[in-house]
C-alpha cells in the first residue's frame, strides 16, 4: 500500500518556495523578537507573581514531551490521523509556550542560579551554597538555548511537509526534528526545576 493512502488528505497545496519564505520569515522574526526582548523588563503592577508564566511554561513543555512520545507511538502503530492530531496539539502548545515565555521574561526579568537574596549578584557564599549543581544547570542551559533557537524552522518545515502531503521528505526531516524538539522540551522542564527555587 502506498504510504500516502494511509495518511490524512493534505490540507496545503504544495508550494515549496512560498512555504520556505514564510517559514524563514516566521523563524527569524521570532528569534529576533525574543533576542531583542531578552534584556527588557517591564515594571508593571500585575497583582500576581509573574513567575506563574514560568510554571505554565514547564507544564506546557511537560505536555509537549508526552505528546511527542504519544505521536511517535501513534506513527509506529500506523495510526497516522491520530499522529497528526497529536502533533497539531504539540504545535499549538508550543505557540502558547512562546507567548508565555516572552511574557515571563518581560515581566520578571533575569534570574541567576544560586541568587538566594535576589539582588542579581552571585556572591561567593551563594556560589558555595549552589554547589556543583550550578555546573549541571549551566550545562543544560547552554545546550538548551541554541537548540531552542534552531528548533522552530525544523518544526515548521516538518509540519509543512506532512500537511502538504510530502510524506517522504517529512519522514526524513522527522529524524532530526523529533529528537531535537524532544531534547528542547525536556531540558526546558529541567531548567525550570533547577532555577525555580531562586525565583
Amino acid at each position: 500500500m502506498n504510504i500516502q493512502s494511509k495518511f490524512p488528505i493534505p490540507i496545503f497545496k504544495r508550494n515549496d518556495k512560498v512555504a520556505a519564505r514564510l517559514i524563514w520569515i516566521i523563524s527569524i522574526a521570532a528569534f529576533l523578537a525574543i533576542a531583542a526582548l531578552s534584556g527588557v523588563k517591564l515594571n508593571a503592577k500585575l497583582g500576581f507573581n509573574p513567575h506563574v508564566f514560568a510554571t505554565f511554561n514547564a507544564i506546557v513543555n511537560s505536555c509537549v514531551v508526552l505528546l511527542l512520545i504519544a505521536a511517535l507511538i501513534a506513527v509506529k502503530s500506523k495510526r497516522f490521523i491520530l499522529h497528526k492530531k497529536i502533533m497539531v496539539a504539540a504545535i499549538i502548545l508550543s505557540v502558547l509556550f512562546l507567548i508565555s515565555y516572552v511574557c515571563h521574561h518581560l515581566l520578571s526579568g533575569e534570574t541567576k542560579f544560586g541568587d538566594m537574596n535576589h539582588d542579581g549578584i552571585l556572591s561567593p557564599d551563594e556560589k558555595v551554597l549552589a554547589g556543583s549543581l550550578r555546573y549541571v544547570y549551566y550545562f543544560i542551559l547552554i545546550t538548551h538555548i541554541p537548540l531552542a533557537a534552531v528548533v522552530l524552522p525544523f518544526v515548521l518545515f516538518t509540519a509543512y511537509r506532512a500537511l502538504s502531503g510530502d510524506y517522504e521528505k517529512h519522514k526524513k526531516l522527522v529524524r532530526v526534528t523529533w529528537p531535537l524538539w524532544f531534547y528542547v522540551a525536556i531540558t526546558g522542564v529541567a531548567v525550570y526545576l533547577l532555577i525555580s527555587p531562586y525565583y
